[in-house]
């Protein structure tokens, strides 16, 4: 499909250069005026048959998503969002800084407007690095936000990436952090870990890179530019990590980043049993390569969970979409994440079911159930 555009699209070809000029008219060409890549918006010819679910088929538990505000009016309105949906429960994770009294005060404002409708998850402390006892200390922080009531701990991007000391970067797998991972595995709470930023981000930005779009809409995600380490050595790292803590139960966000390689992740999956994946934000990458996606879906259907982490009701429809239909060639939720259509998954209801909320409900301590078929 991906080919078919690009022949299509002869004129497009000078705006993947480095210095090309932004949308806007363009002077007439001996094939009429030329446009560029960002105004290219097709509409197509194509008649199949749609589906376009606006509740999830079943009820679902969405463990990755972010929310500062946990206001009674802010709760109500998110409560609206749910039932609209068919979300039956929210676990709320804060980007960064949430440890310690905000978790507290989050568990309470949830408990006490919702109880079977909200959970929170906490962060790691990450000041003070370089102290002797900071390990200890972060673990023990972690230890106090779980009896406040976290049931997970979320760690950010930056970790790997911005995370430093006087001695320049810090690595995924660096061994001050064993305690907290330790922790973790001892309250049986699973950590949902975001390491590096798609393969594209980190690659070129010439006519090659199937993510030039994004690094030019988005310009400071271009990694391969401002960064000394590649996406392969976070990978591993992360990885290495996984299997330094078989006891504790990790869940790489955003399918690891292996989206386009679901082998790959089918391989890590197959070597570390204590390694679940949830799908936020890789609805393009699922939807271009369907068959292989249920595949992955069926065989891996008890190491998947359904999240979304940006925040969008009508965003959850493209999920329900991808996930429950067989749907043909219809369009991404955002069109820099790469220029192709989706297909739809169809998968079967056993496997939804354990993605929308069976595996959810296994991995985080103390969840209801009540409201989740059987």
């Amino acid at each position: 499909m991906r080919r078919i555009l690009l022949l299509a699209l002869p004129f497009a070809a000078p705006t993947f250069a480095a210095n090309a000029p932004g949308p806007g008219p363009a002077p007439a060409g001996p094939g009429g005026p030329s446009i560029s890549i960002e105004e290219f918006d097709p509409k197509s010819t194509l008649r199949v048959p749609e589906h376009k679910p606006t509740r999830a088929k079943f009820p679902f538990i969405d463990v990755h998503t972010h929310h500062r505000d946990v206001t009674p009016a802010r709760l109500d309105q998110l409560i609206k969002d749910m039932d609209s949906l068919n979300m039956g429960l929210m676990i709320n994770s804060p980007v960064g800084g949430g440890q310690g009294k905000w978790v507290a005060d989050a568990a309470a404002a949830s408990k006490a407007h919702s109880p079977a409708r909200f959970r929170v998850m906490t962060n790691m402390d990450q000041s003070k690095l370089e102290e002797p006892d900071y390990g200890a200390r972060a673990a023990a922080q972690l230890e106090t936000d779980i009896k406040a009531g976290a049931i997970g701990l979320k760690v950010w991007k930056g970790f790997g990436m911005t995370l430093q000391d006087s001695q320049g970067r810090i690595k995924v797998d660096d061994p001050r952090f064993d305690p907290v991972w330790a922790m973790a595995g001892k309250h049986k709470i699973p950590v949902l870990i975001h390491t590096a930023d798609p393969w594209g981000l980190f690659q070129p930005m010439d006519k090659n890179n199937e993510r030039w779009l994004e690094l030019k809409i988005q310009a400071r995600r271009n990694q391969s530019a401002q960064t000394n380490y590649t996406w392969e050595q976070l990978i591993d790292e992360q990885h290495r990590l996984f299997a330094r803590h078989p006891q504790t139960t990790f869940i790489a966000a955003h399918l690891g980043w292996l989206g386009h390689d679901l082998g790959k992740l089918g391989a890590l999956l197959d070597r570390l049993p204590n390694v679940h994946v949830e799908i936020g934000a890789i609805t393009s990458e699922l939807g271009r390569a369907p068959r292989a996606a249920h595949r992955f879906f069926v065989k891996y259907q008890d190491r998947v969970l359904f999240g979304k982490d940006a925040y969008n009701v009508a965003e959850y429809h493209v999920y329900f979409r991808l996930l429950e239909t067989d749907d043909e060639y219809f369009d991404p939720i955002r069109k820099y994440h790469g220029i192709w259509k989706l297909y739809g998954l169809a998968l079967p209801d056993d496997v939804l079911k354990k993605l929308y909320y069976k595996n959810a409900l296994k991995l985080f301590p103390g969840l209801p159930s009540a409201g989740f078929p059987q």
